[in-house]
């Protein structure tokens, strides 16, 4: 029988548009829910991370519940809530309940979540999976709105099953949301303990309680002081491709080619935007709707090659170093840490700032491969470790000028924490999921530059405390032996063993009073009073 031959009439009846949570729900791996045991991770991860950032522009210092109850074989209700300024009930549901719906897509500004996808991804993997519809509670400060709903898929948009409003009797604010999802719950590794840990160290403001289905874990904060809070800026001409820039001159007020260049960009004012126009032959009054498109490649070629000043920092809201000591040496419980911040830079136009912090010693297992703690805008990366630039660019750097063995192409070996924080207005992620970051040229050096720059405050204290621990083996082996030695020495000189013996103990003493002000010594004393001690022991 012959094949079925369509017209193009009847191929074309077959086209229709899809929405975001269709293509989502046939894609979720996109979204991090490769499987059960990381969709389990991601939908903590996206509930939480959204607490966090409610939290922050409030100005209010977290307190997140996170509840993970086992209802099944792979099946688990999960709630997080937290104490932020809660939504207010007409957004509330669209805040959710609808695919790519959010305030950050659009702003130049750091933030962990950009897409407007994160909790409503959770809800659109938790109905795929179970089913069941998602829970939400909220409240402002005033009355508390519980509202019950699914996605409907084919038009992105929230389907209200109850919605409802009581009294808030206690003056609670915030957001609980409860989700029954298929997942696999496992405590070592990579896991939501894990994914608590780092984020307690990320957020050394926070407090994090955690009820799982093994008991309690809480994450305490170890300090009040939240991160000044970064402003939105416009985007920088380096930054704009001419895709982009087209799209600006249909959507901008201005009125005129150099009115749009000063309002709709960062750093260009009058007299840049006049000599910005003449170099790209356009007459300064045209409006911008009326470019044609010769002219906006002309513009675009004149922005790029423009020298200008580096996009506004304040857009950034870094750790900075005292909470990055401070959260790391609470889980990690280090003996040392050092950290250090690096001066703001610039990958195509976005600001982006570096932070690095080391722990040495302490309960860090000695004889294993260093931990590498990836954050991105405060949000720990737990998956594709290998293909994150912050990975590579970690390995890339010789540990062992600052006191650590280390294989090729490999993290080095000890008892040491990296911590390396990558803050920016936009982060490069590889792929929806966010969990690597692309290796942009000025990303990979400023990563590096940072790891040296704390690996070379680390090496010190590490190098003093090689010297301490081979000092102390070396009187280790002079103690074993002292009874040995004395005798030998008494029937060589022919003086009294006793008093041979008395001797060298007074001298292992005295060495060890000297190791104990060693330690509290700086480094070049240390060095000084090492060769002393030398020219004493060989007289």
């Amino acid at each position: 029988m012959a094949n079925m031959v369509k017209t193009a009439e009847e191929l074309a009846k077959e086209f229709r548009e899809i929405s975001a949570a269709e293509f989502f729900e046939k894609n979720r791996h996109l979204l991090g829910y490769e499987n059960t045991t990381k969709a389990l991770i991601t939908v903590v991860k996206e509930l939480v991370d959204n607490s966090l950032d409610a939290c922050n522009e409030a100005g209010i210092l977290p307190d997140i519940d996170v509840v993970i109850k086992e209802l099944g074989e792979n099946r688990y209700k999960v709630s997080v809530e937290d104490n932020g300024p809660g939504i207010v009930p007409e957004k509330l549901a669209l805040a959710f309940g609808k695919l790519l719906y959010g305030t950050k897509f659009h702003r130049l500004v750091q933030g962990r979540g950009t897409q407007g996808i994160g909790a409503s991804g959770a809800i659109l993997y938790s109905q795929l999976t179970t089913g069941k519809p998602a829970k939400i509670i909220s409240s402002t400060g005033k009355a508390v709105h519980y509202l019950e709903f699914m996605i409907n898929i084919t038009k992105n948009e929230p389907q209200i099953i109850s919605n409802k409003t009581e009294k808030n009797d206690d003056d609670w604010h915030g957001i609980k949301i409860e989700l029954e999802i298929e997942g696999r719950y496992i405590e070592k590794g990579q896991s939501v303990v894990e994914y608590l840990k780092q984020t307690g160290i990320a957020n050394p403001y926070a407090k994090i309680s955690f009820h799982g289905p093994n008991g309690k874990v809480t994450f305490e904060r170890v300090t009040k002081e939240l991160p000044k809070q970064p402003k939105e800026i416009k985007p920088h001409p380096h930054g704009v491709e001419i895709g982009i820039l087209r799209r600006m001159t249909s959507y901008t007020k201005a009125r005129n080619v150099v009115g749009f260049l000063r309002s709709d960009f960062s750093r260009v004012g009058k007299k840049t935007a006049i000599e910005m126009s003449k170099l790209a032959r356009i007459p300064q009054s045209k409006k911008p709707h009326d470019l044609t498109y010769d002219e906006i490649q002309r513009l675009h070629n004149t922005m790029q090659s423009f020298k200008l000043m580096a996009p506004p920092l304040n857009c950034l809201s870094p750790l900075g170093e005292k909470l990055l000591e401070e959260g790391l040496r609470k889980e990690t419980e280090a003996e040392y840490v050092v950290a250090t911040s690096r001066p703001p830079s610039v990958y195509r136009g976005n600001p982006f700032q570096v932070e690095v912090c080391l722990g040495y010693g302490g309960k860090l297992p000695p004889d294993q491969t260093a931990q590498l703690f990836r954050l991105a805008n405060k949000v720990p990366l737990l998956y594709h470790q290998s293909d994150c630039a912050l990975t590579e660019a970690a390995t890339e750097v010789d540990w062992r000028r600052y006191g650590f063995s280390q294989s090729q192409g490999q993290l080095p070996a000890g008892a040491l924490a990296v911590l390396i924080h990558f803050a920016s207005v936009w982060v490069p992620y590889t792929s929806e999921g966010k969990q690597a970051i692309a290796d942009y040229p000025e990303i990979l050096k400023e990563v590096k530059l940072g790891l040296q720059d704390a690996g070379r405050k680390l090496a010190h204290y590490v190098r003093h405390q090689i010297r301490i621990k081979e000092a102390k083996e070396r009187a280790g082996l002079f103690e074993k032996y002292i009874a040995e030695v004395s005798e030998a020495l008494s029937k060589i000189s022919d003086v009294p063993k006793e008093r041979i013996k008395t001797k060298l103990e007074a001298m292992l003493k005295k060495g060890k009073v000297i190791e104990d002000a060693m330690k509290q010594m700086p480094e070049e004393e240390v060095e000084e009073r090492g060769k002393e001690n030398t020219s004493e022991a060989e007289a």
